[in-house]
């Protein structure tokens, strides 16, 4: 047996779960249909590709959307320097973001993202506990992401005039009821549709396009108003004040630099051409897909720059201070507040839905990318429980959390927005510190320097932004908080499953004499060194006291150096030793964890395990830390416990523990 990527054709084990399905064994069928849903994770490489300039449109309902509500904060947040920071803004994204993301869809083309190249880069715990804090703050985006959106949606739909009769003020309850809904739709099995993302984006981009340029000519029509906002700005010092307060205020405005990481994250979708159709999976970088996604990104980077720029003149010269206070009637909405100047009610109107339509989607890209996320780190670390693995339960999980996060704020757009910007800024920065470490270790020296310089401005915006609002900093560290104890936990009850995918021969002689060991036919000897007297030691004591004719199959586990991975597959290499048969191991990452999977997968007559007598505490940490600890009883619980979740198939090996 041999994996997808080796040259060795050799036949591999038979896979085997490591529990039964759990959709079979439960007696009620709430806990059927939960986990009866469709899978959750990432599935690899993509089956359909699509050209970038549709897959866009999937990055564009998360970034896009925050013209919702970004130049209503932006005005809240800098008055009238608010389109200087959104130039600073424009700025860092052309000079920093985007270069970033180049190189992050370089080294992670399969869609991974920043937080993959991180635990690639740093591996052991020390990478396993930065991804773990990354991905609560990563919660906290797409969790804000979500509330934030039904917020805006919400407070869109009551200020729409039309609306506002049926449902009144109620923005609190319509959120909630949008979160809901989000989550009814991916309960009955939503699938993320590249059309319905360009149904909804295009429209949307167009509308605000006739918003902007209908607000420009007003600008035209009415000069008092730049005569007024020069007026402003002379109040507030000459250039250089201008600019330090620019800056000063950019931390506010970061939000607006979200949908980068969802840009690299729809990467497999991208169509790189027929000489890409067989790279990425062992062999060269599918160099179409990287350069057609960097074509994605400088797109989308060119189209919301333009867009911001546009936005902030224009609220900036025509909306009073008043309306734009917060709670104030452009507060959230400063666009759509435009179109109900310059247009019809029934005109204006068709922008709120525009608007509400590509919010909620933004939710939904959302919640698709942390279904999408937890699955892929947590249960590979084993700090998850096995629910996780299925989209029903978690999108119960991230509707009560959506739930309470709405209630925490009362769904105001301005007081998530500093949480949102936390989540987004650490992102963004995790991304720019795996890029600077990746290019150092490369020896690309320049290149390292630049991204370094990029670390240290999005680590002053990041820490600007959360002294002035802690809001996300406080909900990320709960989110992290919450991450820790409860992976904690789960890695420690699912200690004793059998952690292993699958195992594969080194060598055709391996494979040849596998087979021989299978199905009733040796006894298993799991002994501490692979050395020729301690087998003989052990031969000669087990055939004299338990009185065993047939072959002994001795099995040396060798361990893994990182062994902060949950699950590892095996190398296994077979030889004869006289009428015996001596296996070695290599790969695994705990020993009582291997030996169950090799009974479950030889069958053996019997298993002579070996007690240490030592400190019964002691021995479980070094079991949960290094994967030692007392095997014999390890093993023996890790094997009752499998047992359990399986039909009686076959008699059960017997299992006698020996004292060394």
């Amino acid at each position: 047996m041999a994996p997808e990527d080796s040259t060795v054709a050799a036949p591999r084990f038979p896979f085997r779960r490591t529990l039964t399905d759990p959709a079979r064994l439960s007696k009620f069928w709430l806990a059927r249909w939960l986990v009866g849903g469709p899978g959750t994770g990432h599935a690899g490489e993509a089956e359909e590709h699509h050209p970038w300039q549709r897959v866009i449109w999937l990055t564009g309902v998360d970034y896009f959307s925050t013209l919702g509500y970004q130049p209503g904060i932006a005005l809240i947040a800098a008055g009238v320097l608010a389109p200087f920071a959104t130039g600073v803004l424009v700025l860092v994204t052309l000079i920093g973001a985007l270069p970033i993301y180049a190189q992050v869809a370089r080294r992670s083309y399969a869609g991974q993202g920043s937080i993959a190249m991180l635990e690639n880069l740093l591996p052991g715990w020390n990478g396993k506990l930065l991804v773990l804090a990354l991905l609560g703050f990563a919660a906290t985006d797409f969790v804000i992401t979500m509330t934030l959106s039904a917020a805006d949606a919400a407070k869109h739909a009551v200020e729409n005039p039309l609306l506002h009769s049926l449902i009144g003020d109620h923005k609190l309850g319509i959120s909630l009821l949008l979160l809901t809904l989000l989550a009814a739709v991916f309960l009955a099995g939503f699938r993320e549709a590249i059309g319905a993302a360009m149904l909804v984006a295009v429209p949307y981009l167009a509308l605000t396009l006739i918003v902007l340029v209908r607000g420009l000519i007003e600008t035209l029509l009415r000069p008092e108003v730049w005569t007024k906002w020069h007026l402003a700005l002379e109040s507030r010092g000459g250039h250089g004040h201008i600019a330090v307060g620019a800056l000063v205020v950019f931390p506010v405005l970061a939000l607006g630099l979200s949908g980068f990481e969802t840009g690299v994250s729809v990467m497999p979708l991208i169509d790189g051409g027929p000489g890409d159709r067989r790279a990425g999976r062992g062999g060269p970088a599918p160099l179409g897909r990287i350069a057609n996604t960097r074509k994605l990104l400088a797109a989308a980077a060119a189209i919301m720059s333009v867009m911001l720029i546009l936005s902030s003149v224009v609220t900036t010269l025509l909306i009073p201070p008043d309306a734009y206070r917060l709670e104030g009637p452009a507060s959230g909405r400063a666009l759509a507040y435009l179109a109900h100047e310059f247009f019809p009610a029934w005109l204006a109107s068709v922008y709120d839905v525009s608007t509400i339509l590509i919010l909620w989607l933004a939710g939904a890209s959302a919640m698709a990318g942390l279904l999408n996320l937890v699955p892929r780190y947590l249960p590979r670390f084993g700090m998850a429980p096995t629910w996780a693995a299925h989209t029903r339960p978690l999108v119960l999980v991230l509707l009560v959390v959506d739930v309470v996060v709405t209630l925490i704020f009362r769904a105001s757009v301005e007081a998530q927005s500093g949480a949102y910007a936390t989540g987004v800024l650490v992102l963004i920065l995790s991304a720019a510190f795996a890029v600077t470490l990746a290019l150092w270790q490369e020896h690309r020296w320049l290149l390292s320097v630049y991204f370094a310089l990029m670390v240290a401005v999005f680590l002053y915006t990041l820490i600007d932004n959360c002294i002035a609002r802690p809001d996300g900093v406080i909900i990320a560290t709960v989110f992290i908080f919450v991450l820790l104890s409860l992976s904690a936990l789960s890695r420690y009850m699912r200690s004793t499953e059998l952690r292993v995918p699958y195992g594969y021969f080194t060598d055709h002689a391996s494979a040849e004499l596998g087979p021989l060991l299978v199905g009733k036919k040796v006894h298993m000897v799991p002994v501490k060194t692979s050395s020729l007297a301690e087998r003989q030691r052990k031969a000669e004591e087990i055939r004299r006291i338990y009185n065993v004719k047939e072959p002994l199959a001795f099995v040396h586990v060798n361990l893994l150096d990182n062994r902060s991975e949950f699950v590892a597959p095996l190398e296994v290499e077979v030889r004869r030793e006289g009428r015996d048969y001596v296996a070695e191991i290599h790969g695994a990452i705990a020993i009582a964890n291997t030996l169950a999977y090799l009974s479950e997968m030889t069958d053996p007559i019997s298993i002579f395990l070996g007690l240490s007598r030592r400190n019964q505490m002691r021995q479980a940490f070094r079991y949960l830390l290094l994967g030692e600890g007392e095997t014999g009883l390890m093993v023996y619980a890790i094997l009752v416990r499998y047992w359990e979740s399986t039909p009686e198939e076959d008699v059960r090996p017997r299992i006698h523990l020996m004292c060394d």
